[in-house]
């Protein structure tokens, strides 16, 4: 079942055309990535989404509902973490919860929501002695409070470190688990690639893709590639013997065995058949970074 309908979406302003002609679904259950540069037109598109700008052109439906003509239904099934939100320095986490909270017919236990997104020791933590990890659950928790049936994340990991990224990966995959439709806005591959069940690459305001990691990375084909150096001497022709292998190139001691399907596993066979060892074996594959630079001209990072 679609929950969101986008067609045709354009946005400009005074200088700039923000958005051009974009179209996406967006599936109930899914965990949906809108993936792209800064300034690629993602922040816009959402926002147009949740109702917060108003669109030059096309039509967008969320849950069958108008954003702009049925405000007041959208916000009970729709909850956002805004990329540069922020909240009065002194307010303290509960207070913050309990104040949202407030806002809706029917909203979650406020004091459960806070546990389960880890900010269970910071109930009375105000909000300029949070870390930038804290301030991001604060914001997803607040965006979830009214029980949305759909929550977009803008750009929820910017800033953070490594570890407090990959902890907010783990927020956002039992959001995903709880029955919550996820769209996450990112620029980060490694982000997209770990959470998203489909996604639609964006450039300069425009869809140029729309598939799932896998089937990205797919269009731009392209070997698998396996470096290594050998522990003895061996020939070229044992690896060109195997069927998997395309070619091979050497590097001072490094050898490179570029081919497809199972290439490790064969040409370590292979090696271990001739006594040879594969030192500082390292594989190599297409990634997304690769597809938007196939599918746009340019790199995503």
């Amino acid at each position: 079942m679609k929950i969101i309908e986008v067609r045709n979406l354009r946005k400009r302003y005074p200088n700039h055309l923000a958005v051009d002609d974009v179209s996406f679904e967006v599936a109930e259950g899914e965990i949906f990535g809108i993936l792209g540069p800064n300034g690629a037109g993602k922040t816009t598109t959402v926002e147009c989404v949740a109702g917060l700008r108003a669109p030059d052109g096309g039509t967008v439906r969320v849950a069958g509902l108008d954003p702009q003509r049925d405000r007041d239904k959208l916000r009970r099934v729709l909850g956002m973490q805004l990329q540069s939100a922020t909240l009065p320095e002194k307010i303290k986490v509960w207070e913050a919860l309990d104040l949202y909270a407030s806002f809706y017919p029917d909203p979650a236990d406020w004091r459960e929501l806070m546990e389960r997104v880890g900010l269970g020791g910071k109930r009375d933590t105000t909000f300029k002695k949070l870390s930038g990890g804290q301030r991001q659950r604060l914001s997803v928790a607040l965006a979830l409070v009214g029980r949305p049936r759909l929550a977009v994340l803008d750009e929820l990991t910017t800033g953070l470190d490594p570890q407090a990224r990959r902890d907010t990966w783990e927020l956002v995959e039992q959001i995903r688990d709880s029955g919550v439709t996820v769209v996450l806005v990112t620029h980060f591959m490694e982000e997209a690639e770990r959470l998203c069940d489909r996604l639609a690459l964006i450039d300069v305001g425009k869809v140029v893709a729309t598939d799932t990691p896998a089937g990205l990375v797919a269009r731009v084909g392209g070997d698998r590639k396996v470096r290594f150096r050998p522990s003895a001497p061996v020939d070229d022709a044992v690896l060109l013997a195997l069927p998997e292998v395309h070619e091979v190139s050497r590097n001072g001691g490094e050898i490179t065995v570029s081919g497809s399907g199972d290439l490790a596993p064969a040409v370590t066979l292979a090696l271990a058949q001739h006594q040879v060892v594969p030192r500082n074996l390292r594989t190599e594959q297409a990634t997304l970074d690769d597809a938007f630079l196939a599918l746009t001209g340019r790199k995503l990072s």
